[in-house]
């Protein structure tokens, strides 16, 4: 990150009572077996209880005047390793077992997001402070509609909004409304990779579609007395957005999609999630 892109770090809003973070981390129930890495520690108020609660504190901080001062605040914490590194840039195969808890910068929460998530060893679970709205995008619903975030989340991840915070438990005060997400990773629905990827791209492959509708969306798809009939048998209208699905009507859409349709149907949506990714319109 360089140029304006290290503004972004500075741009992290603070909690500063011990007493709300300590509630947060019962609401948490991280143990004292549990080896968990924070985002960010800035000067180390969350460092500082998480450390008291569990074996061993993983934090990675990018700014330099801020790595340097928690530091030294706990040099002889045998608990703590304070790593100075672009979080962006960190190498989670390196840590085995672990759990994240941070209050993440907010200019950069879709990346974090994305790369805790789309990990080849991601966390056994995240609980990351963010804008409400964001929360809102990831979790889906209950909070709000589902998403192409969310749906592309909850085949592998159950997601819950655990706090909602004052704006006046931050310095300096946000503008905006901030949540903690606690993303808990769960045994993935397709146990081949194959059909996850499938998944993946069949999503994508809607949710890119420039039609308006989910039937002028899918019409490459499905037929349209195949649409209707799924319509029919999984509870929703012709004429819904894709968005007024729930994650499990779109879980039976898949389904229908990957056990009945041709291979050649299968091969159009090929390579979308790739292309979602790259053009760097996902989550």
């Amino acid at each position: 990150m360089n140029g304006n892109k290290n503004q972004l770090w500075y741009s992290q809003n603070f909690l500063h009572s011990s007493n709300l973070v300590i509630d947060l981390i019962n609401k948490s129930k991280l143990t004292a077996e549990d080896h968990v890495l924070e985002i960010g520690p800035g000067k180390g108020i969350i460092t500082e209880e998480l450390a008291k609660r569990c074996r061993k504190i993983t934090a990675i901080e990018y700014d330099k005047t801020l790595y340097q001062t928690v530091k030294n605040k706990f040099l002889n914490r045998k608990n703590i390793e304070i790593i100075q590194q672009d979080f962006l840039k960190y190498d989670l195969t390196s840590i085995n077992n672990y759990k994240v808890f941070a209050n993440i910068p907010f200019h950069i929460t879709s990346a974090i997001v994305r790369k805790l998530t789309a990990s080849s060893n991601p966390p056994r679970v995240a609980y990351l402070i963010m804008q409400r709205e964001a929360a809102w995008k990831y979790a889906g619903s209950p909070y709000y509609h589902e998403s192409l975030s969310s749906l592309l989340l909850k085949p592998y991840f159950d997601l819950e909004l655990i706090h909602q915070f004052q704006k006046t438990d931050f310095i300096p005060v946000p503008r905006v409304n901030i949540v903690m997400l606690q993303l808990k990773k769960k045994k993935g629905l397709w146990p081949e990779r194959k059909q996850s990827s499938l998944y993946q791209d069949f999503i994508a492959y809607v949710f890119r579609q420039s039609n308006q509708g989910l039937k002028n969306k899918c019409k490459n798809i499905f037929s349209y007395q195949q649409l209707k009939s799924l319509s029919r048998n999984c509870g929703f209208n012709l004429r819904a957005n894709p968005t007024d699905l729930s994650f499990d009507q779109w879980y039976q859409l898949f389904q229908f999609f990957d056990n009945t349709l041709t291979e050649k149907k299968q091969r159009l949506v090929q390579g979308a999630y790739w292309q979602l990714q790259n053009n760097k319109k996902i989550y």
